[in-house]
């Protein structure tokens, strides 16, 4: 590495990445359930973030750091994936303890037949609908942020977001889990 480049990309990065940490954690703890794996993957997120600090144009860094953290939940996810088929039981339990609704029998079905109904909805979603669901309902980006993640203009997230909830909200309906009115 030439003389200085050390010392640019640690400025980068404070200048960067640094103001960023609050929302990073605000929007991993959103991503995880444990305080813990929020953490760890916020730090995980600033490792990358720092090893790619060359390549980053110095525009919108929340929306890159945003980005990064979600490849890294993503990897971190499917790097656990395996952890159910060696340890059937054991994967089910801590599942179960880190669950918060200890409530009935039917309470703990129901919810995970809505779970299940919800993901695959937003599993069969065009790209452009299943991103903005992810970033404002997932992520808890505000209209204006996940309109600068994507690219796009305030309205069309609004707009986006409007039809994903409708076609999430008509397979729920369907399965017999919302009113039959449509929204409140």
């Amino acid at each position: 590495m030439p003389a200085g480049t050390e010392e640019q990309r640690r400025k980068a990065f404070a200048t960067y990445v640094m103001p960023e940490i609050e929302v990073l954690l605000r929007v991993a703890r959103t991503l995880v359930p444990r305080p813990a794996d929020a953490e760890d993957l916020v730090q995980d997120t600033l490792v990358r973030a720092f090893r790619a600090i060359d390549s980053f144009d110095g525009r919108h860094p929340r929306a890159w750091l945003l980005t990064i953290m979600r490849n890294a939940q993503i990897n971190r996810t499917r790097r656990r994936r395996p952890e159910l088929l060696d340890d059937p039981d054991g994967t089910l339990e801590r599942m179960r303890d880190a669950e918060h609704d200890h409530g009935s029998p039917e309470a703990v079905v129901v919810g995970r037949l809505f779970e299940g109904i919800v993901m695959d909805a937003l599993d069969v979603l065009p790209g452009r609908f299943r991103r903005v669901v992810e970033l404002v309902d997932i992520d808890g980006l505000s209209y204006a942020e996940a309109a600068e993640v994507v690219g796009v203009p305030v309205g069309t997230v609004m707009s986006r977001l409007h039809r994903a909830r409708a076609r999430i909200r008509d397979r729920l309906t369907a399965a017999g889990l919302a009113p039959r009115g449509g929204p409140g």
